[in-house]
């Protein structure tokens, strides 16, 4: 029994020596630097000939050793769908499709289901870190089949940080659990994003007593429980651009923030925090507000009270 594991072992560390990345944006060409700093190739597909490896999808899938393993890390919705789309045509029974994107979880059952049938598996992977994730490492939520899960470990004990396995990765549970776990993950990002930055907002309006809005920051990143690195890095962004001037406030979301409002919504789970700070950003991208223009006006009609004159 014990020589049947450790032959097992051996196996799934072989067949994982060379995956295929599809993808090699900031996030994928990062990850493959790093996987290859672990001793795994890593052949790349990229529309950009200038980064990629090889030249198309069906050469990519004909370069890797059998049983294969592709991670796709492209824009979620119609980029994913198209990849993984071609992919299903291409790959073989017993190999594997790692979806490492901000894909809605319940495209990844669908997926799942239909890679199935042909007999290729499927799993989910949530990916964090950003551009910083080269040297840091990627913080993994994955969701799959037990067995597609141990076969990539190597994979993903290269990309997770350093230290306990526990504390950068997780096995969240069946396909479609990783993705789930980092839409709630990008969830929570909303609400502190959106509390650092109202807190830097009010500093910097008291400007009668607060005469260093940025140390006051930076003196919060040891030893009080506001610490993290999303403080570090706002800290950051104020030494390079003090003021932000050179920022418009025009903020993007990508999708997960709506989601996991919905999933409130689905569940009866109450997110103030979230819903707030996700229309915020809403807020961020009208030159002006019909909202509060209607709200100036009843003000004036109800109560006299004085407005503004549109310019």
């Amino acid at each position: 029994m014990r020589a049947h594991r450790l032959w097992r072992t051996f196996l799934e560390e072989f067949m994982i020596s060379h995956i295929g990345l599809v993808g090699l944006g900031k996030m994928g060409n990062n990850m493959r630097e790093r996987l290859r700093r672990s001793s795994i190739e890593v052949t790349g597909f990229d529309p950009r000939p200038e980064v990629s490896d090889v030249a198309s999808l069906a050469d990519l899938v004909a370069t890797l050793p059998s049983p294969r393993v592709i991670w796709v890390m492209v824009p979620a919705g119609e980029p994913t769908r198209g990849v993984i789309d071609e992919l299903g045509g291409l790959l073989t029974e017993g190999d594997i499709i790692v979806e490492g994107g901000n894909s809605h979880y319940a495209e990844d059952q669908e997926r799942a289901a239909e890679l199935a049938e042909r007999g290729i598996g499927y799993v989910d992977c949530g990916v964090s870190g950003g551009v910083w994730g080269l040297e840091n490492g990627y913080g993994l939520m994955c969701g799959g089949d037990v067995a597609h899960v141990e076969t990539l470990m190597p994979v993903f004990d290269a990309l997770r940080p350093e230290g306990p396995r526990e504390e950068g990765f997780v096995h969240a549970g069946t396909v479609g659990a990783g993705h789930f776990a980092k839409m709630v993950h990008n969830g929570i990002e909303y609400g502190l994003m959106q509390a650092y930055a109202e807190g830097y907002e009010l500093l910097a309006a008291k400007k009668d007593i607060v005469t260093d809005v940025h140390g006051t920051m930076k003196a919060w990143q040891r030893g009080t429980v506001v610490r993290s690195w999303l403080l570090d890095l706002m800290v950051k962004a104020l030494e390079e651009d003090p003021g932000l001037a050179g920022l418009d406030d025009w903020v993007d979301d990508s999708g997960e923030g709506r989601w996991t409002i919905d999933e409130g919504v689905d569940n009866a789970v109450p997110l103030p925090v979230i819903s707030a700070a996700l229309f915020a950003r809403f807020a961020s991208r009208q030159e002006s507000s019909p909202a509060m223009r209607a709200v100036a006006a009843l003000r004036q009609q109800f109560g006299g009270h004085s407005v503004k004159k549109a310019e």
